[in-house]
């Protein structure tokens, strides 16, 4: 969800200027810096973001200045001005001194200078915003698909690797067990010729330990999660959260096979699908 876009308006009467910046994030988080004249459209402008980019960190600046100025974007309290520079005047005369910036400090002084918070009294002027407003928006949203093309075409890349590790596991998986028979004939068969042993309790326990080093309904599992993990990306719809539900699925797959094989060559496989899942929990984040 990484975007950026930018707009500018300029005519006789003003100057607009919007930015957008989105970050990655797994909910919307707004932070909006906006001209004061403008603070009665704060929910107008969240309610435009969200209805577009639905997720994301997004920063809005939104920078609106006139061209001609019929009031200041202060009040200048002159009374309480005319008062500081007397008062001060006439400690200064106390200690024989003089004060250089008189007037300097008089302004700064408490309560003498106040912000003037603007409230727009031309419609034309929020619907000139606006419109720029948007049009950065728009710019941004172009970006982000611009880097969603990017990301169906490395997605699939990843998934393809996990789907060929998979492969070579089920073409590995008859070997393995073969492995496993041998070794356990080769361990037991020295030791069933010198003891006696009751034949039906022998049977069930290996027959318990094969169930538990079998693997056959986890590929099962991952193979369905891998197909629908590409039926949800090519939907065309937001399914950025179903995306990443999915991804969680498969790295439990993933694992539980890993744990469960006993075996050096499929662990190895393991180990390259983890990291091709890896990569796809990172971008997962940048799908709406």
């Amino acid at each position: 969800m990484t975007g950026y876009g930018v707009a500018n308006l300029e005519n006789d009467a003003y100057i607009i200027h919007a930015e957008v910046k989105t970050l990655n994030s797994k909910f919307l988080d707004l932070s909006l810096k906006y001209p004061r004249q403008f603070a009665d459209k704060e929910i107008e402008i969240r309610n435009l973001i969200s209805e577009r980019l639905e997720r994301g960190k997004v920063n809005l600046t939104l920078d609106f200045s006139t061209k001609s100025y019929d009031n200041l974007p202060i009040e200048i309290n002159e009374v309480l001005f005319k008062k500081y520079v007397e008062k001060y005047k006439s400690l200064a005369n106390q200690v024989g001194e003089t004060i250089p910036d008189l007037v300097k400090l008089a302004l700064q002084s408490p309560s003498v200078s106040t912000s003037v918070t603007e409230k727009s009294q031309q419609p034309e002027e929020w619907e000139a915003a606006k419109k720029v407003l948007l049009e950065a928006v728009d710019k941004c949203m172009g970006y982000r698909e611009d880097e969603g093309a990017a990301l169906l075409e490395k997605f699939g890349e990843n998934i393809q690797v996990i789907a060929d590790g998979l492969d070579r596991i089920k073409e590995e998986e008859p070997r393995r067990k073969q492995r496993i028979k041998d070794k356990i004939r080769n361990h037991f068969s020295e030791w069933l010729e010198e003891r006696d042993f009751d034949q039906n309790r022998f049977e069930q326990e290996l027959i318990y330990y094969f169930e538990k080093l079998d693997i056959t309904e986890e590929i099962v599992r991952l193979e369905t999660h891998l197909n629908y993990f590409r039926k949800i990306l090519l939907s065309g719809e937001s399914q950025g959260k179903k995306l990443g539900f999915i991804s969680q699925e498969l790295g439990r797959e993933i694992n539980t096979i890993g744990s469960k094989a006993n075996d050096v060559v499929i662990q190895q496989l393991v180990i390259q699908m983890k990291d091709e899942l890896e990569k796809i929990k990172e971008q997962a984040l940048n799908i709406l």
